[in-house]
């Protein structure tokens, strides 16, 4: 069975799958998010404070559940923006991910189950569900735990020989699955991210570890913070008007990358071609053409102006 879902992972589009059993978090890490949500680096990003006891614990959101199968997709575009132009960070050049990979896994769950009923099984089955983003659970954790990756000290999940430009989405399932075994981290003792981040939202330790402050990172400042852009915030978003790929554009891992295969997420030849006076000049319904169907709806069209009109005037001011 096992082999069974990461060969059809692969012929679905995923790029990496793995298989984690589902138990609760262990101690050291829930006591290191518990500390980060005491020190409000979450801002107002309220619900990662809720719902603590399921994100801590697979079996409290899915009952009866044994397996986590948890997959990576790429997105590396083959194409970018110039690089002189305003940015958008790449996770959002195609169409939303959340839509994109919570398909594939259904479409896996589905062959799964029929594979399941082939053995003699017969449905309904256990409790199974998908997740993309979007429940309370540690995506990062899961997919170290099953073989994928570490994470790296820019709190994402860098997958060996390939790179961090990944969408990570799960299959919380009641199959008693054969576990992968975990990797330790590679990141030795780089810490390029840690440098590269244009508001020092990460802070490294001494033990090597590191801290970060979403107050302070510039894809939550514009994308999940809804009130103005502080001001003495306003000069470290450079050009990036929505979201920030600095820490993934200077981790030594992401030489690997090789641009995705998933059409789904390519950027249209639109907003490749935008460039400052597009951006000052958009319309609703030019936001609505160029990000329909895109992550980007998340900010919403006032939330991408007022980015539009931040970096504008931090502009005019060099």
């Amino acid at each position: 069975m096992e082999s069974f879902i990461k060969n059809k992972a692969r012929e679905l589009g995923f790029a990496a799958c793995g298989i984690a059993k589902a138990e609760a978090v262990d101690a050291v890490t829930q006591a290191a998010y518990e500390r980060w949500i005491e020190e409000n680096h979450q801002g107002d990003m309220g619900y990662l404070a809720r719902n603590l006891e399921k994100r801590f614990d697979p079996t409290q959101l899915v009952p009866g559940c044994k397996s986590i199968i948890v997959t990576a997709m790429n997105y590396y575009p083959a194409e970018q923006i110039p690089k002189e132009e305003w940015q958008i960070a790449y996770y959002a050049y195609g169409k939303d991910y959340h839509v994109v990979v919570k398909e594939r896994l259904f479409q896996l769950l589905e062959y799964i189950n029929n594979l399941r009923e082939q053995h003699g099984e017969h449905a309904p089955f256990g409790e199974q569900r998908v997740f993309v983003d979007s429940a309370p659970v540690l995506e990062r954790y899961w997919a170290q735990r099953a073989g994928l990756g570490w994470e790296g000290r820019n709190h994402l999940l860098i997958i060996p020989g390939m790179g961090s430009w990944f969408f990570l989405g799960l299959i919380v399932t009641d199959l008693a699955l054969t576990p992968d075994s975990p990797l330790p981290s590679r990141c030795g003792t780089c810490h390029r991210c840690v440098d590269a981040c244009p508001a020092g939202a990460l802070t490294l330790h001494a033990d090597g570890t590191t801290s970060m402050d979403a107050r302070r990172c510039i894809s939550y400042l514009t994308i999940e913070q809804k009130s103005p852009i502080p001001s003495d915030f306003s000069a470290h978003l450079g050009n990036h008007i929505y979201g920030c790929d600095c820490c993934q554009k200077a981790c030594p891992w992401n030489r690997f990358a090789s641009p995705t295969n998933e059409n789904s997420f390519q950027p249209s030849d639109a907003l490749l071609n935008m460039r400052r006076e597009d951006w000052k000049t958009l319309t609703p319904e030019e936001y609505e053409g160029l990000f329909s169907g895109s992550a980007v709806k998340r900010a919403k069209y006032d939330g991408l102006r007022r980015n539009i009109e931040t970096v504008a005037q931090s502009e005019k001011k060099d």
